[in-house]
């Protein structure tokens, strides 16, 4: 364990624990008002570790909908993390199958933009950066769970004091970190106009999948950046 690293990785999962406890707490007030015990709430964070998934699967759980509705759903809402774990296949290839599965276990969205930005800037993705990453995020959520939840009827309805657009600004920005990449205004409103459409003509959650489809599709039809040309030297090498 490289404790250099492990620090850095702590400090940066800071930021990213303070900004996402208040969306922690929401779900452990609403899985509470939607009928599950403290114990149950506190589990399924800790086991599902997927907020928005969590929000939608504790939505079907009040509707008393079918088990496998619910499982096809967060799958739905969790699609992307496909996708996630593929980018992040390059960087993380050194660890050992124990380290990859804690590791994509612990691959929620900001890991991801993270360690793809470290990945691409060539500080590297090391295991103990990661860890530290993720230990002081997750165990942040898994409190502000534990909070909301025994709190939760405290808050009342979250849209009252703002909580609830939190969840969108937290992604915008995640998004936005990713602006100067090429082709990135294309694929951003591909899949928004995709997410949109698919919201109105087949619902939640399934806009969410549908519109991560249509960015894809329009990368893959995008052409790929010219490669960086490379430029001689006055001793006739290349700079």
């Amino acid at each position: 364990m490289n404790r250099s690293d492990f620090r850095e990785g702590l400090r940066g999962g800071v930021i990213v624990a303070l900004s996402s406890a208040p969306f922690g707490a929401l779900f452990g007030a609403v899985a509470v008002d939607n009928g599950l015990s403290f114990l149950e709430t506190l589990l399924m964070s800790a086991t599902v570790y997927a907020g928005a998934s969590q929000l939608v699967g504790i939505e079907l759980f009040g509707q008393r909908v079918e088990p496998w509705l619910v499982v096809l759903s967060v799958f739905a809402v969790n699609f992307r993390h496909i996708l996630y774990s593929a980018a992040m296949a390059k960087y993380i290839g050194h660890y050992s199958l124990p380290q990859k599965a804690l590791a994509f276990f612990m691959l929620i969205d900001p890991a991801f933009a993270e360690g793809v930005r470290r990945g691409e800037s060539g500080q590297g993705v090391s295991f103990s950066w990661y860890i530290g990453f993720g230990v002081v995020v997750y165990l942040s959520w898994s409190v502000a769970t534990m909070l909301g939840a025994f709190f939760g009827r405290m808050i009342g309805d979250p849209a009252s004091i703002g909580i609830d657009i939190l969840l969108p600004v937290y992604f915008l920005g995640m998004v936005l970190a990713f602006r100067r990449r090429p082709g990135f205004a294309p694929i951003v409103l591909a899949s928004a106009l995709g997410s949109v459409a698919a919201y109105h003509l087949v619902g939640s959650p399934w806009h969410v999948s549908l519109g991560a489809a249509a960015g894809i599709i329009v990368a893959t039809l995008l052409p790929l950046p010219a490669p960086v040309a490379e430029v001689a030297s006055p001793e006739g090498g290349e700079a």
